[in-house]
């Protein structure tokens, strides 16, 4: 099971998160068929996601996240609500690229370093927030962080990772957030900052240790607060339908003539919807 621990740590001056991630890149995994590059991207990306997504202020309360870059990977999209139910798509999914001389997936050269990560909160006020920066490395973590300090002002260290096995398949994923509360000193900062420097292993460390033991062996007994994202498609048939109507009955008939039937595919789950000219009369009451 899927978990984000959170709590105020240092006196209250800094928030940490400690998540674990595995079964939902695996859910992703399985859904978009995704490589093992790939499923790190993604997998990095659904970890920031769900950090953000905990800051919602209702469960009916929407997030999506979308990652242009210029890699071979395309544009990545993770979309949540206050619930943690998280679901995704990556535009090129299948993608393969070399190892970096390291030995590690080139996660950077997948997602690319040029091009823009935007941030839409749908919060039941009559216009979403929006935020946009620009991609300073296609690392994911250092992305997020950047588009915190110069989107919100808000100081964040960031250490995400996904270990993939030799089945392909996810062995370990989640990570470690650090964020300052307002009037926090320069040492808590430094010290948070120390902590997350320390976790370029953060991937194997919750394949060994599960969240929990990982948060122990960083933050000792502070008392943490626990939720359980999961991968979950919110898609549905009168959902599906709401988007048709949107297209207008002509085109709707248009595709009936050509193609005898509508069909569509859920880019997050993949789950296809098939709609004949009698359910289209019926979208439109006729």
């Amino acid at each position: 099971m899927d978990k984000l621990l959170k709590a105020l740590v240092m006196d209250g001056e800094i928030s940490v998160s400690v998540l674990e991630t595995t079964d939902m890149v695996n859910e992703s995994i399985k859904i978009h068929k995704l490589s093992p590059v790939a499923a790190a991207a993604f997998g990095r990306a659904m970890t920031a996601c769900t950090f953000m997504a905990s800051g919602l202020k209702s469960k009916e309360d929407k997030l999506y996240v979308n990652i242009n870059g210029d890699g071979a990977g395309g544009r990545i999209t993770v979309c949540g609500n206050g619930e943690l139910f998280m679901r995704g798509s990556v535009a090129n999914g299948g993608a393969e690229l070399p190892l970096k001389p390291n030995g590690k997936l080139d996660v950077g050269g997948f997602v690319g370093k040029n091009g823009r990560m935007t941030v839409v909160r749908s919060m039941g006020l009559k216009e979403p927030y929006s935020g946009s920066s620009a991609l300073v490395s296609g690392e994911i973590a250092e992305d997020f962080a950047a588009y915190y300090a110069y989107s919100e002002q808000q100081p964040t260290a960031m250490a995400l990772g996904v270990l993939i096995g030799k089945d392909r398949t996810c062995v370990g994923a989640g990570g470690v957030i650090a964020q300052a509360m307002p009037d926090a000193s320069e040492s808590s900062l430094v010290k948070a900052e120390n902590i997350i420097k320390s976790l370029s292993d953060v991937s194997a460390k919750i394949r060994d240790m599960g969240a929990e033991k990982l948060f122990k062996e960083l933050f000792g007994d502070a008392e943490f607060t626990e939720y359980h994202p999961v991968y979950k498609c919110l898609c549905g048939e009168e959902y599906v339908k709401g988007i048709l109507v949107s297209l207008g009955k002509k085109e709707l008939e248009d595709i009936i003539a050509k193609e005898k039937a509508v069909k569509v595919n859920c880019e997050f789950c993949g789950k296809e919807y098939v709609f004949d000219a009698d359910d289209v009369a019926e979208m439109f009451h006729v």
